[in-house]
């Protein structure tokens, strides 16, 4: 299916299923290429790389990451 000029990601239904990111209306939930990209443009890091207390918060800066693994 073509969307964009591009497929589709192939993948959707699983990766549905694993995602743990809680801004549900996010039109890149579950394509993690694009969300990857999204997040790294912006110098962040998707929501699913942190705990949920802290996905809920959207501070997905790296600088949040590495201060939560230094615990």
């Amino acid at each position: 299916m073509e969307k964009s000029g591009r497929k589709d990601c192939p993948n959707i239904q699983v990766n549905l299923q694993h995602c743990t990111c809680t801004y549900i209306s996010c039109e890149k939930r579950g394509k993690c290429c694009e969300c990857i990209r999204y997040h790294k443009e912006r110098g962040e890091l998707p929501g699913c790389l942190f705990p949920p207390e802290i996905e809920k918060t959207y501070d997905r800066t790296i600088e949040k990451f590495v201060e939560i693994h230094k615990q």
